[in-house]
């Protein structure tokens, strides 16, 4: 996390506990305003948790498809006025490829909570240049299921606030590779992403991706541009992610919790056995 971010603030609170009333001091989690800029030119703004601007900025960018790979950055920034302004992050890139003009029909007003509102047509949505994600790798499910707990043990801002998002990378032995905290789940995913990217780790074909929250289209599209195989969250996932898991060979799990979850696609990499309803 970039020195100095917000990443929470204190807050005094009334706490009611069966009947009992008291004062006391909150940790309340952080959640400002992101612009993203080519140049000067303002392209996002999103609201985030402060902390890892240059991540989610560069993650942001490679899941839209402005950028493929870390070496289309030149530079990056934070915006200055009389002082750096880490509420606006400025990317120089080598390239001055035309950007997307169906992209631009949404001005990237992204909201944290809202994902796809806001997209003139779905299909803008599913870009193209996505490969299908490395048919060898394998997981097992057992260790599948202690990415939650290995998750939540890496969540320092969540036990500290109890209300932001996290998105998790795993090896196929269970190793947490790298975790991000966000107020907004799609940024957590961004951040993630960005920082495999900046590490030059793209694409994550021998990686795991756990998502807080539910498996939205474009949690998976995002993932699939990254080229994980396997994709989990701890909710469930929407009709269109799994259309689009399916389609494009990414094995989705819904519900990972405890001991329990729901593979819509994708069962040969998790060495589950299929039978025919009966």
């Amino acid at each position: 996390m970039e020195s100095g971010a917000r990443s929470f603030e204190y807050s005094t609170v009334s706490e009611w506990n069966d009947g009992k009333l008291r004062r006391r001091r909150d940790s309340l989690v952080g959640e400002e305003p992101l612009q993203i800029r080519i140049g000067k030119r303002p392209l996002s703004v999103t609201m985030r948790t402060p902390g890892d601007e240059f991540e989610l900025a560069a993650g942001f960018l490679f899941s839209e498809g402005i950028i493929h790979s870390a070496k289309d950055i030149a530079k990056m920034g934070f915006g200055k006025k009389s002082a750096p302004d880490r509420n606006v992050v400025e990317v120089e890139l080598r390239r001055r490829a035309p950007l997307n003009s169906t992209r631009l029909k949404r001005n990237f007003l992204a909201n944290s909570s809202c994902g796809l509102c806001g997209k003139a047509y779905i299909d803008g949505c599913r870009m193209q240049g996505i490969k299908r994600p490395n048919p060898r790798f394998r997981l097992d499910p057992e260790i599948l299921c202690r990415f939650p707990e290995a998750l939540r043990s890496a969540q320092e801002l969540f036990g500290r606030t109890g209300g932001l998002h996290a998105a998790a990378l795993f090896e196929a032995s269970g190793k947490l590779i790298a975790a991000r905290e966000d107020v907004g789940r799609h940024n957590a995913v961004d951040k993630l992403i960005g920082w495999a990217l900046l590490h030059g780790r793209i694409p994550l074909e021998d990686c795991a991706l756990l998502a807080s929250g539910r498996g939205g289209f474009e949690i998976i599209q995002k993932s699939l541009l990254a080229g994980v195989p396997v994709v989990a969250s701890v909710s469930a996932a929407s009709s269109l992610a799994v259309q689009l898991a399916r389609e494009c060979g990414l094995t989705l799990v819904g519900f990972l919790r405890g001991k329990r979850f729901v593979c819509y696609c994708g069962e040969e990499r998790l060495g589950l056995e299929t039978r025919p309803e009966t």
